[in-house]
């Protein structure tokens, strides 16, 4: 799945010059992912194709926090109360009501903001001064891509093709405009 719009440089020079700012968002996005994987079960529990693969990714999204934790430990950074995230709220505000139609775009915004991730941990990848952190965020980076792929397979468990990739595609154009709409900050959105 491509993005419509790269993350322009500006993010990646906010996130390093603020990076212990950085880690504790991270946390707190991983954890949330962790939740929200969590709450599709339990919204969700006739979905009995795709609980299996939401625990693993519940647990794997932990795993994530857990490690984010450690490096941030290790760095004497400390977590922090979470704030609202514009991005995903902005997103989610795109979801329509009515149970099976939230059901595909919840899999989907969530499979649009793992593919993000992916795409400003390769950044980071990239351009951070530390290897330890360059391999970190590099095999980061394969787990949000593999979880955006992930979350439209659900999806095509329970729609047809056509309709799951005509709606991920305005969500994509949607993420665009709503990415390019936000300042820089020491943030993962």
């Amino acid at each position: 799945m491509d993005l419509h719009v790269a993350t322009p440089p500006g993010w990646v020079s906010a996130v390093l010059d603020d990076f212990d700012v950085f880690l504790a968002d991270h946390a707190n996005c991983e954890r949330k992912a962790s939740a929200m994987a969590m709450g599709m079960i339990v919204k969700y529990p006739d979905r009995d194709e795709i609980t299996a693969g939401l625990i693993d990714l519940a647990q794997e999204e932990l795993q994530h926090f857990a490690e984010v934790h450690s490096l941030m430990r290790s760095r004497g950074a400390k977590l922090r109360r979470d704030e609202q995230d514009v991005y995903v709220a902005q997103l989610t505000k795109l979801a329509r009501h009515g149970r099976d139609d939230r059901f595909l775009d919840r899999l989907l915004i969530a499979s649009v903001v793992e593919c993000r991730g992916a795409e400003r941990f390769g950044l980071i990848a990239e351009h951070a001064q530390d290897q330890h952190i360059r391999d970190f965020y590099a095999r980061l980076r394969k787990g949000e891509l593999k979880h955006g792929h992930v979350f439209v397979d659900f999806a095509l468990r329970y729609v047809d093709a056509k309709t799951v990739y005509a709606r991920l595609e305005r969500f994509m154009a949607a993420e665009a405009q709503i990415m390019l709409g936000l300042d820089f900050r020491a943030a993962l959105h």
